[in-house]
């Protein structure tokens, strides 16, 4: 029966026509469950059939979310395994993403489309060739890794790559250098090898897959206008509607200005087509926003558009997921001329202020700690306090005042008093074990021992571990990503969302430390690839925020919630609060700094 299965000829149907007869879709993973129609997002028919066009190696989908891709990979996956049988390599970000995708996607279609029923057998049954990452049929595999493992990439030949979401990939799998080209390389002994690599992009002339787009045929997606007939492709900039009524929103023709409510424009979609902008290449680049999606309504896309574009980090993920195109970085870095002359006359913690939390840098001879206030109004925030604490850190007397200094209270305009709720203390320097000793008997007071970790795209908190030596949850922190984060909201020169405060009684000093790297673009074993760079030597007060951000990222305290409990508690008749407040010490800026 495999000999058979393998020695037949190549299908004569393409992998759309595959998908509308066989497909079934899933209700666990499918909002519209039963069977596939590729009408339904016509744009996804040219994308499938260049998987099974002979003239063409390679395939790359640059697109926003929400628009189908993972499901035109199961349906390549499924035409392989029914039609033209194939060892298969399917590569996610993770190894923990690539078993939810086998899990929650992969496997609910083998169940549910009748085609592929007995192709892969029971993963129950004795020596049934299936597990969670490897999958037996007839005439091929599927085996399925993370992009990180040089392992999973360098093993068997495979003829049919699928790389998804490659601008979350690192730079190298392990020692063993780009993750697409190992996995590629398993592909060159099939004359009739096919690469698909799809991914939303990130940030200009850093995404991988912007990249592998602008190297290929560059095909758009044109509709056409039911009232003019002419073709365009859907812009942004073509989406109106009434001030402060989002949910209003249309599209405007290109070319003659009519205007597509959403049918009009599904029926616009139906009828489109892909045009490449440099034909003759074999490799096939599809580029794809939300504004296809037959999914996302135009109401829905503004309504997010205005909360998005708030704050800088959340417009560029918008812009990302949304648009499917590249965020392009204003500016590189922060001038430390920029921002003083926004000091504030307050000397306590305003009544804007919910919660606090800590940052604090170890030091050859000091610890310096900055006390970071959190407001309501989307991560809005106050630099309460800026504290050093000179001494040796290897010594018990430094870290007995530090804890005295963590356990105040501080006192808000309108009395009041706030501890800190949580307290996040670098560990990467020279005193690793007296940060560990110190953190290990406090972290029920929410104060946690961070390490820096550098790279893009890492969440700014990352899964705590405990296989250190001092056996407490250590938490990595994505430091490019928050200092991306600081210095977009740095930028912000209007009090309110993401705005940052401070106080007058800060010195140029401070603002120095705290605007001293900037991001530079170099080239990595031929990638280009960002990082931060010092610009002047000191940077402890950047180094602090990244840690007080973290420790609210720690935190993970709904903040409306908190806002609506205080409500509450103020319609309440006053009670007197007899917490101690501990004297701070304060320092002249001007003088502080060593």
């Amino acid at each position: 029966m495999q000999v058979a299965e393998m020695l037949k000829p190549p299908p004569v149907m393409t992998v759309s026509q595959w998908a509308d007869a066989e497909r079934r879709l899933s209700p666990e993973s499918s909002a519209e469950p039963g069977r596939w129609y590729t009408s339904r997002a016509e744009y996804s028919r040219g994308i499938m059939d260049a998987c099974s066009d002979p003239t063409v190696r390679r395939v790359i989908v640059m697109s926003s979310a929400q628009v189908g891709k993972t499901e035109v990979l199961l349906n390549i996956i499924g035409y392989c395994i029914d039609q033209d049988a194939s060892p298969i390599l399917c590569v996610q970000p993770t190894l923990s993403m690539g078993q939810a995708f086998s899990k929650d996607r992969l496997a609910p279609m083998l169940r549910d489309t009748p085609a592929l029923k007995g192709k892969v057998k029971d993963p129950r049954s004795r020596d049934s060739g299936n597990t969670t990452l490897s999958k037996q049929f007839p005439g091929g595999s599927i085996n399925i890794v993370g992009s990180n493992s040089a392992a999973g990439l360098a093993s068997r030949p495979i003829r049919v790559v699928l790389a998804d979401e490659l601008d979350r990939w690192p730079s190298s799998a392990g020692t063993e250098g780009d993750p697409l080209r190992l996995a590629e390389k398993r592909a060159t002994t099939f004359w009739n090898s096919k690469i698909v690599i799809v991914s939303t992009p990130t940030v200009k002339d850093a995404s991988r897959i912007e990249a592998e787009y602008l190297d290929s045929d560059q095909r758009q997606f044109w509709v056409p206008c039911a009232d003019c007939g002419e073709k365009q492709t859907l812009k942004w900039s073509q989406v109106h509607w009434p001030d402060g009524e989002p949910m209003k929103a249309v599209y405007v023709c290109d070319c003659c200005g009519s205007t597509w409510h959403d049918a009009a424009r599904y029926k616009a979609i139906s009828r489109g087509e892909w045009i490449a902008d440099k034909p003759g290449n074999t490799t096939a680049g599809f580029r794809l926003s939300g504004l296809y999606s037959p999914w996302i309504a135009l109401g829905d896309a503004a309504r997010d558009f205005l909360e998005a574009k708030k704050m800088p980090e959340t417009l560029r993920v918008w812009i990302n997921t949304f648009l499917g195109e590249t965020w392009e970085e204003q500016g590189e870095g922060v001038q430390d001329d920029e921002i003083p002359g926004r000091g504030e006359d307050y000397d306590g913690v305003p009544n804007d202020v919910l919660m606090l939390t800590a940052g604090i840098d170890t030091q050859n001879d000091r610890l310096e700690i900055e006390v970071l206030g959190h407001g309501v109004n989307e991560a809005e925030t106050w630099s309460v306090d800026h504290h050093i604490i000179y001494g040796d850190p290897s010594a018990p007397q430094i870290w007995n005042e530090l804890d005295l200094y963590l356990s105040q209270k501080f006192k808000r305009d309108d009395g009041k008093l706030l501890g800190i709720r949580c307290a996040a203390i670098d560990s990467g320097g020279h005193y690793t074990q007296a940060v560990y000793d110190f953190v290990r008997p406090r972290e029920r007071r929410g104060i946690f021992a961070v390490k820096g970790i550098a790279g893009e795209s890492k969440p700014i908190v990352g899964r705590p571990a405990r296989n250190n030596i001092g056996k407490i949850r250590l938490f990595p922190v994505g430091v490019d990503t928050a200092k991306e984060l600081i210095y977009a909201r740095l930028k912000i020169n209007i009090p309110g969302p993401g705005y940052c405060h401070f106080p007058s009684r800060y010195d140029n000093e401070y603002f120095e430390q705290l605007t001293a790297e900037q991001i530079v673009t170099k080239f990595s074993k031929g990638f280009r690839k960002r990082e931060w760079k010092k610009t002047r030597a000191r940077n402890e007060a950047l180094d602090l925020r990244v840690y007080a951000l973290a420790a609210f990222a720690i935190a993970n305290i709904n903040m409306k919630a908190l806002s609506e409990k205080e409500a509450e508690a103020r319609e309440k008749p006053p009670q007197q609060q007899t917490e101690r407040v501990v004297p701070r010490v304060r320092r002249n800026f001007a003088t502080s700094w060593r």
